[in-house]
């Protein structure tokens, strides 16, 4: 190799490392700095797709700015309990989500995102032993913030959680583990 190919080689990957970088840091969009970052702690109602009934659940997420307000990361941990086949399956579980929330008016969201799931299933029945499984899923939703003082905010948020149907000791042997949630939560910016 030529000095001369050498160093167009070297400057080909120079730009081809600051077009990388350019492209995967998002641009910086002035906003007010109160949309920098949220806390939100909610709680809500969840129902399961083969579940008996609602639940309630408790949650909290935090929330920081991509693009200033129109696009936001969340990182989000709850807890949901649900009931199934009148009580002979008890189903805890544990989500942790990361999503993306697009926001074309500052009150309204639409957001999708992936999640770890920790569930413990026990069993009514004695003689059934109890499982602990860890699953990943996808859920889509939306929602609106409604402006309540300068660094806080009411937040609605709706999902729906696809999950893998999963099996199970009583019969019928697999079910939809799918879910809604409906949370309401305060969402206070820093």
């Amino acid at each position: 190799m030529t000095p001369n190919t050498h160093e167009n080689s070297r400057n080909r990957l120079t730009w081809l490392a600051v077009a990388l970088a350019i492209a995967l840091v998002p641009p910086a969009m002035p906003g007010p700095p109160a949309n920098a970052a949220e806390i939100v702690p909610s709680f809500g109602l969840t129902r399961a797709v083969d579940g008996d009934e609602a639940k309630s659940n408790v949650g909290l997420a935090l929330r920081g700015s991509l693009m200033g307000p129109v696009l936001q990361s969340e990182i989000g941990v709850s807890y949901r309990h649900e009931d199934y086949y009148s009580g002979g399956l008890d189903v805890k579980m544990i989500p942790v989500t990361a999503s993306l929330l697009l926001r074309p008016v500052p009150t309204l969201h639409a957001d999708a995102g992936v999640g770890w799931y920790q569930t413990r299933y026990e069993y009514a029945d004695p003689l059934l032993r109890d499982d602990t499984r860890q699953d990943f899923g996808v859920h889509v939703g939306g929602g609106l913030q409604v402006p309540l003082a300068p660094k806080a905010a009411l937040d609605l948020t709706g999902r729906y959680v696809f999950l893998e149907d999963q099996e199970s000791n009583l019969v019928p042997e697999t079910f939809n583990p799918d879910f809604w949630s409906l949370s309401l939560g305060l969402a206070l910016k820093t």
